[in-house]
């Protein structure tokens, strides 16, 4: 698995940015504490089968408590820009009305120390942990909920002013919608395809509506950012059956968001898709125009690719579906019931996931042609697999491998003409692996759930090489940095 036939040695721009990634209710803890609200992966974490081993996010990494300490191991690995979440419910506990100023607190003064240590913050005002109180009024299947999303967002970029390097609404709509209100393996677990062609609507309406209001309050030249997790999905043969297999997919894989966000319109197919479903009454005149605003860049988030032919697809089988995120009676892939997902050649990361880098270099050229003038970056690229410390070191040769050849994939599509303008590891740490709960490992550096303590893994060690030297080591070298 550790084999690779990409190169080492490629080098970046200076202005490259290079920086690492985290999520909110994947890292920080302190779930009851300092004024902040439940969110809906509380109360999915805590509902008995729905994540794996009883885990929850109540403690997490610890890393409300352990900023200070978090900051000092970004500096020594020479970050350039952290990327990280902001957990609604903190600041606003119902995801309306009152501000809790104690939460607003906890995200400036980690901006602060960010900025001190010399490192770009870059903030997602979403990454998945919706205020339970507005799951409670609907959730996103409600335009009430992108209303709300908008205020929070004025009231974050009021707080948090210019100091903030780049603003990214949303991470993932694919996920908060078809995951969360399709299959209902994420929270808040419901399972109905309406519902997720609904949230997959006002998530975008979302990122319209938020990305104005910051910008309202902060100018108009104000960097704005929504990052997707676009499918890279192949038909298994040249037949026209599996050729609409893929295009079904690709529909609500990746055109129900590029459409709308960068187009301003929907994909027509995807109304004759889904017209058993839904007749998509929840789209009102004006809302294309208030979805599709500018964006700076578009982060891009990439992990692995997909095939399928057509045929019935199995589903409740309890293995790891298509996504990654494990399986349900219901699928996810709403108006593409005939796409039967096929296996992947490995080798495989502890998710089930393949590897293959030459996906990540066909996303971004088919990016690149469709939206020329549109830079990109990509903003989680990582793998889990199963880490031990041993005499203080985490060798995990099949994570240094998997990052080499990936960033080789980007400096080949960079080489090709492709705007890309940095690079964020997943993640900086091992975390909350939401379904998978603590199950799997994405991190480069290691954590002790029982102790806390943190350990640099050698991919985080030839990463900080990486970003001191502009080029990529030898997946070799790791072992001795």
């Amino acid at each position: 698995m550790t084999s690779t036939t990409r190169t080492s040695g490629r080098s970046f721009p200076g202005d490259f940015l290079w920086g690492s990634a985290t999520a909110s209710y994947q890292i920080e803890g302190a779930a009851h504490e300092d004024g902040r609200g439940p969110s809906i992966w509380d109360t999915f974490s805590h509902t008995p089968g729905k994540v794996l081993n009883g885990d929850t996010g109540d403690v997490a990494v610890d890393h409300y408590h352990r900023v200070p300490q978090d900051v000092a191991i970004m500096q020594d690995l020479g970050l350039q820009a952290y990327r990280f979440s902001i957990a609604w419910s903190r600041v606003m506990p119902t995801g309306t009305g009152e501000v809790n100023q104690a939460g607003l607190d906890f995200y400036s003064d980690l901006v602060d120390r960010l900025i001190a240590a010399g490192i770009k913050p870059v903030v997602t005002l979403y990454h998945w942990d919706l205020p339970q109180a507005l799951e409670d009024e609907g959730g996103w299947t409600s335009r009430a909920t992108a209303l709300a999303f908008a205020e929070y967002a004025r009231v974050v970029a009021r707080a948090l002013g210019e100091r903030i390097h780049l603003w990214t609404t949303l991470n993932e709509p694919w996920c908060s919608s078809f995951l969360g209100y399709g299959s209902g393996v994420h929270a808040p677990g419901v399972a109905d395809p309406a519902a997720a062609l609904a949230a997959v609507h006002h998530l975008n309406l979302a990122h319209g509506l938020a990305a104005t209001a910051i910008r309202d309050e902060l100018g108009a030249d104000t960097p704005v950012s929504i990052t997707l997790n676009l499918h890279v999905t192949r038909a298994a043969s040249p037949a026209p059956a599996d050729v609409e297999a893929k295009r079904r997919i690709d529909t609500v894989a990746n055109e129900v968001f590029l459409g709308p966000l960068l187009d301003g319109a929907y994909p027509e197919r995807v109304f004759a898709d889904t017209a058993a479903i839904t007749d998509w009454s929840f789209v009102q005149d004006g809302d294309l125009e208030l979805i599709r605003v500018p964006i700076d860049v578009l982060g891009v988030n990439y992990y692995s690719t997909g095939r399928v032919q057509h045929g019935t697809p199995p589903v409740g089988d309890g293995k790891p579906g298509p996504d990654g995120h494990r399986s349900s009676v219901v699928s996810p892939w709403v108006g593409a019931d005939h796409a039967e997902w096929l296996k992947q050649p490995g080798p495989y990361t502890a998710m089930g996931w393949n590897i293959e880098p030459q996906g990540l270099v066909d996303l971004l050229l088919e990016l690149h042609e469709r939206y020329p003038a549109l830079p990109l970056a990509i903003t989680e690229n990582g793998a889990a697999f199963y880490d031990t410390v041993e005499d203080g070191r985490v060798h995990d040769v099949d994570r240094v491998a998997y990052l080499h050849d990936h960033l080789d994939a980007v400096g080949e599509a960079m080489d090709k003409g492709v705007d890309v303008r940095g690079y964020f590891v997943w993640s900086l740490f091992d975390n909350f692996e939401w379904a998978y709960g603590y199950d799997r490992r994405f991190g480069v550096v290691h954590v002790d759930y029982d102790t806390q303590v943190r350990t640099l893994k050698d991919s985080a060690r030839w990463y900080r090489e990486l970003v001191r030297t502009g080029a990529i080591p030898t997946p070799e070298s790791a072992a001795t940095l």
